[in-house]
């Protein structure tokens, strides 16, 4: 099972379709699911702990507003734990926007410079465009399953 960054990180459609491919999408829902449920945050899901900015530290300097820090303590470890990316250019904000241009920047980035397989592709506009990108969805998470069963993709300790 590889895991797979989506980004726009929480558009369910692609989430849903790397699952059924039999990978592990990782997306926002599921990070922002383990912070609700966590005892330290008060009112969730609008709060965050006070150690959220300084962990988006690592991802963006102290000069970047803390909005910013605060997401990518959220986004940044979806990107260090992915193993492939699927990247969706111009995607309207109804599909999966975090609600930050900046973040959205700085994650695109952080993806595109991982030594990781990857796809990009364009945000359909009419059904013709939508048959081409499940196509290329479906022909990339087909490539990462091939190379997944000739060994490609190193076995991480603790995985389930």
């Amino acid at each position: 099972m590889v895991k797979v960054a989506i980004y726009p990180p929480n558009s369910l459609v692609i989430a849903d379709l790397v699952e059924r491919k039999g990978h592990q999408p990782l997306a926002l829902q599921k990070q922002i699911r383990q912070k609700i449920k966590d005892p330290e945050i008060d009112s969730p899901p609008m709060n965050i702990t006070e150690d959220d900015p300084i962990k988006g530290l690592k991802y963006a300097a102290i000069e970047v507003p803390s909005g910013v820090r605060g997401r990518m303590s959220i986004i940044g470890p979806i990107i260090d734990e992915a193993q492939a990316a699927i990247i969706v250019d111009n995607a309207p904000f109804g599909f999966g926007c975090v609600g930050c241009a900046r973040t959205n920047e700085l994650s695109i980035f952080c993806l595109r410079k991982r030594d990781i397989p990857q796809v990009e592709l364009t945000y359909p506009t009419n059904q013709d465009e939508t048959m081409e990108m499940i196509n290329d969805l479906h022909a990339f998470l087909d490539k990462l399953t091939e190379m997944e069963e000739a060994g490609e993709f190193a076995e991480e300790e603790g995985d389930d």
